[in-house]
């Protein structure tokens, strides 16, 4: 019996290796490395110039690391610094275009997509996947951050269409998911980006900047411009420094010449000056000086009219417990109110009416926190929401940098958890975390920077805590030093 059950251990290690091998051996390659730069991987081998990249095959770069792929159809892939993805499938049918099917899946960091010529013809069968949503393309070039709970997506050229994953729409799915929840962007809306968080089935149109892609991991200076570098981007080529020809001068005679012959210098003749006359003296006219007229200073006059801020407008949109909602969102959308966030039960809004709020150039600004309201609810759904409380809050913007911090101790009960987080902030004072899972950060923040009532300020917040809660609220601040 024993015999026997190791033979049959045996069949069956040698079926599955056999089973492995085949799949492999079936592994299409979808593209080769044309540019690579710093820590860049394939699975686990190094990558070099010229390697084929298949099917399946992980791919990741370094804090230093640049991996550019050209397809088989001409397209490119190119993965910046800190990366993760995959060419997942990429079969082409270029007598069918209908039988083409291609998927990209990037799980973190910055990844550009330019589309080769199958994806022009086969566009209803390309897919390109991030943890929260599927992008769809209108034959595109376009950049995408991600982590594994927001994605935002930029466009270059042509047009794209994002979706998070509800519904019909799931991650194992081939082509654009396109619906009511589908949002699009084109390149004639240059500047903005569209933005999803994990749940949420729609993504919202912001300013780009802050959440950019190019802003998360800058490209190279060598990486293709625009859609007609695909195929030969200027890359890993030498341009030599241009020639001088040396300056020649005419003042300089060349070595071995010999000078002419020149003639004696003669002296100049001695010539003999007549005596002088005496001087003529010149008196000068006496001139008298204009009167001095006192102009009286201009005195200005203050208008009398104050100068009206723009406001922000915060609370819950929507009841928890016995607790009534506190901003009404049809009336902010039909006062053409800006609105800045909706994240959980809190929603966020700037007024349009008065002065433009713009960002100082240079200084730095803190805040003390006014007021705020948070709540702590289970992923139990039995289980009611908690009222929590904030102390200690900070609020500080330099805005030499374009940065702020922020952090509090949110208190409920016996428990107290210290929430922090800093981002980059927007020349229209829009401000917001990139990811909660950057060094220093334990929760996402989206906010606003006002002018009205000697400087405001407003950010909504969501916080993963332990046990499988997470916390959820909206803080306002006063400006306490460096204020305007």
């Amino acid at each position: 019996m024993v015999e026997k059950g190791n033979t049959m251990l045996r069949h069956t290690l040698l079926i599955a290796c056999l089973a492995v091998s085949a799949q492999l051996a079936h592994a299409a390659e979808a593209g080769k490395v044309i540019f690579v730069a710093g820590s860049a991987k394939a699975a686990e081998r190094a990558l070099v110039l010229g390697a084929p990249v298949s099917e399946g095959e992980l791919l990741t770069t370094g804090a230093d690391g640049y991996i550019y792929v050209k397809t088989l159809d001409d397209g490119l892939f190119i993965l910046r610094p800190n990366t993760r993805a995959r060419i997942a499938t990429y079969r082409v049918d270029a007598k069918n275009p209908a039988n083409t099917r291609i998927k990209l899946e990037l799980m973190k960091g910055v990844a550009r997509s330019q589309s080769g010529n199958a994806v022009k013809l086969a566009r209803q069968n390309f897919r390109f996947n991030t943890p929260v949503a599927a992008i769809g393309v209108r034959g595109t070039d376009f950049t995408v951050f991600t982590d594994n709970d927001v994605s935002s997506v930029a466009v270059i050229s042509g047009g794209i269409t994002i979706s998070g994953f509800s519904g019909g729409c799931r991650p194992e799915g081939t082509g654009p998911c396109e619906g009511a929840t589908s949002r699009e962007l084109t390149a004639a809306q240059r500047g903005q980006l569209l933005q999803i968080q994990r749940g949420q089935p729609s993504a919202r149109l912001l300013p780009g900047g802050v959440l950019s892609p190019d802003t998360v991991a800058p490209p190279r200076g060598d990486e293709p411009i625009g859609k007609n570098n695909v195929g030969t981007p200027n890359v890993g080529l030498s341009v030599p420094e241009p020639l001088l020809d040396p300056i020649k001068s005419a003042n300089v005679q060349n070595p071995g010449e010999s000078k002419p012959n020149t003639p004696p210098v003669q002296p100049p003749p001695v010539i003999v000056s007549p005596p002088e006359e005496p001087p003529v003296v010149v008196v000068p006219p006496v001139v008298t000086p204009p009167p001095v007229v006192v102009t009286p200073p201009v005195v200005v006059v203050p208008d009398p009219t104050p100068v009206v801020h723009r406001t922000i407008v915060w609370g819950r949109f929507q009841p928890i417990l016995d607790q009534a909602a506190q901003v009404v969102l049809a009336e902010q959308n039909a006062a053409k109110a800006q609105r800045i966030a909706l994240l959980g039960s809190y929603a966020l809004y700037r007024t349009t009416v008065g002065a433009e709020y713009l960002v100082p150039e240079r200084g730095s600004v803190g805040f003390v926190m006014k007021d705020g309201e948070a709540y702590i609810a289970s992923d139990n759904v039995t289980v009611l929401p908690v009222k929590a409380r904030m102390e200690n809050g900070l609020l500080n913007f330099d805005f030499d940098k374009k940065k702020f911090s922020t952090s509090f101790d949110l208190i409920s009960g016996a428990e107290t958890f210290k929430l922090a987080a800093g981002g980059t902030v927007a020349s229209d004072g829009r401000f917001g975390v990139i990811s909660q899972y950057a060094p220093g950060n334990n929760m996402t923040a989206d906010g606003v920077l006002s002018n009205a009532d000697g400087g405001s300020a407003a950010y909504v917040f969501r916080a993963p805590l332990s046990a499988g809660r997470t916390a959820n609220g909206i803080t306002y601040w006063g400006c306490q030093t460096g204020c305007r």
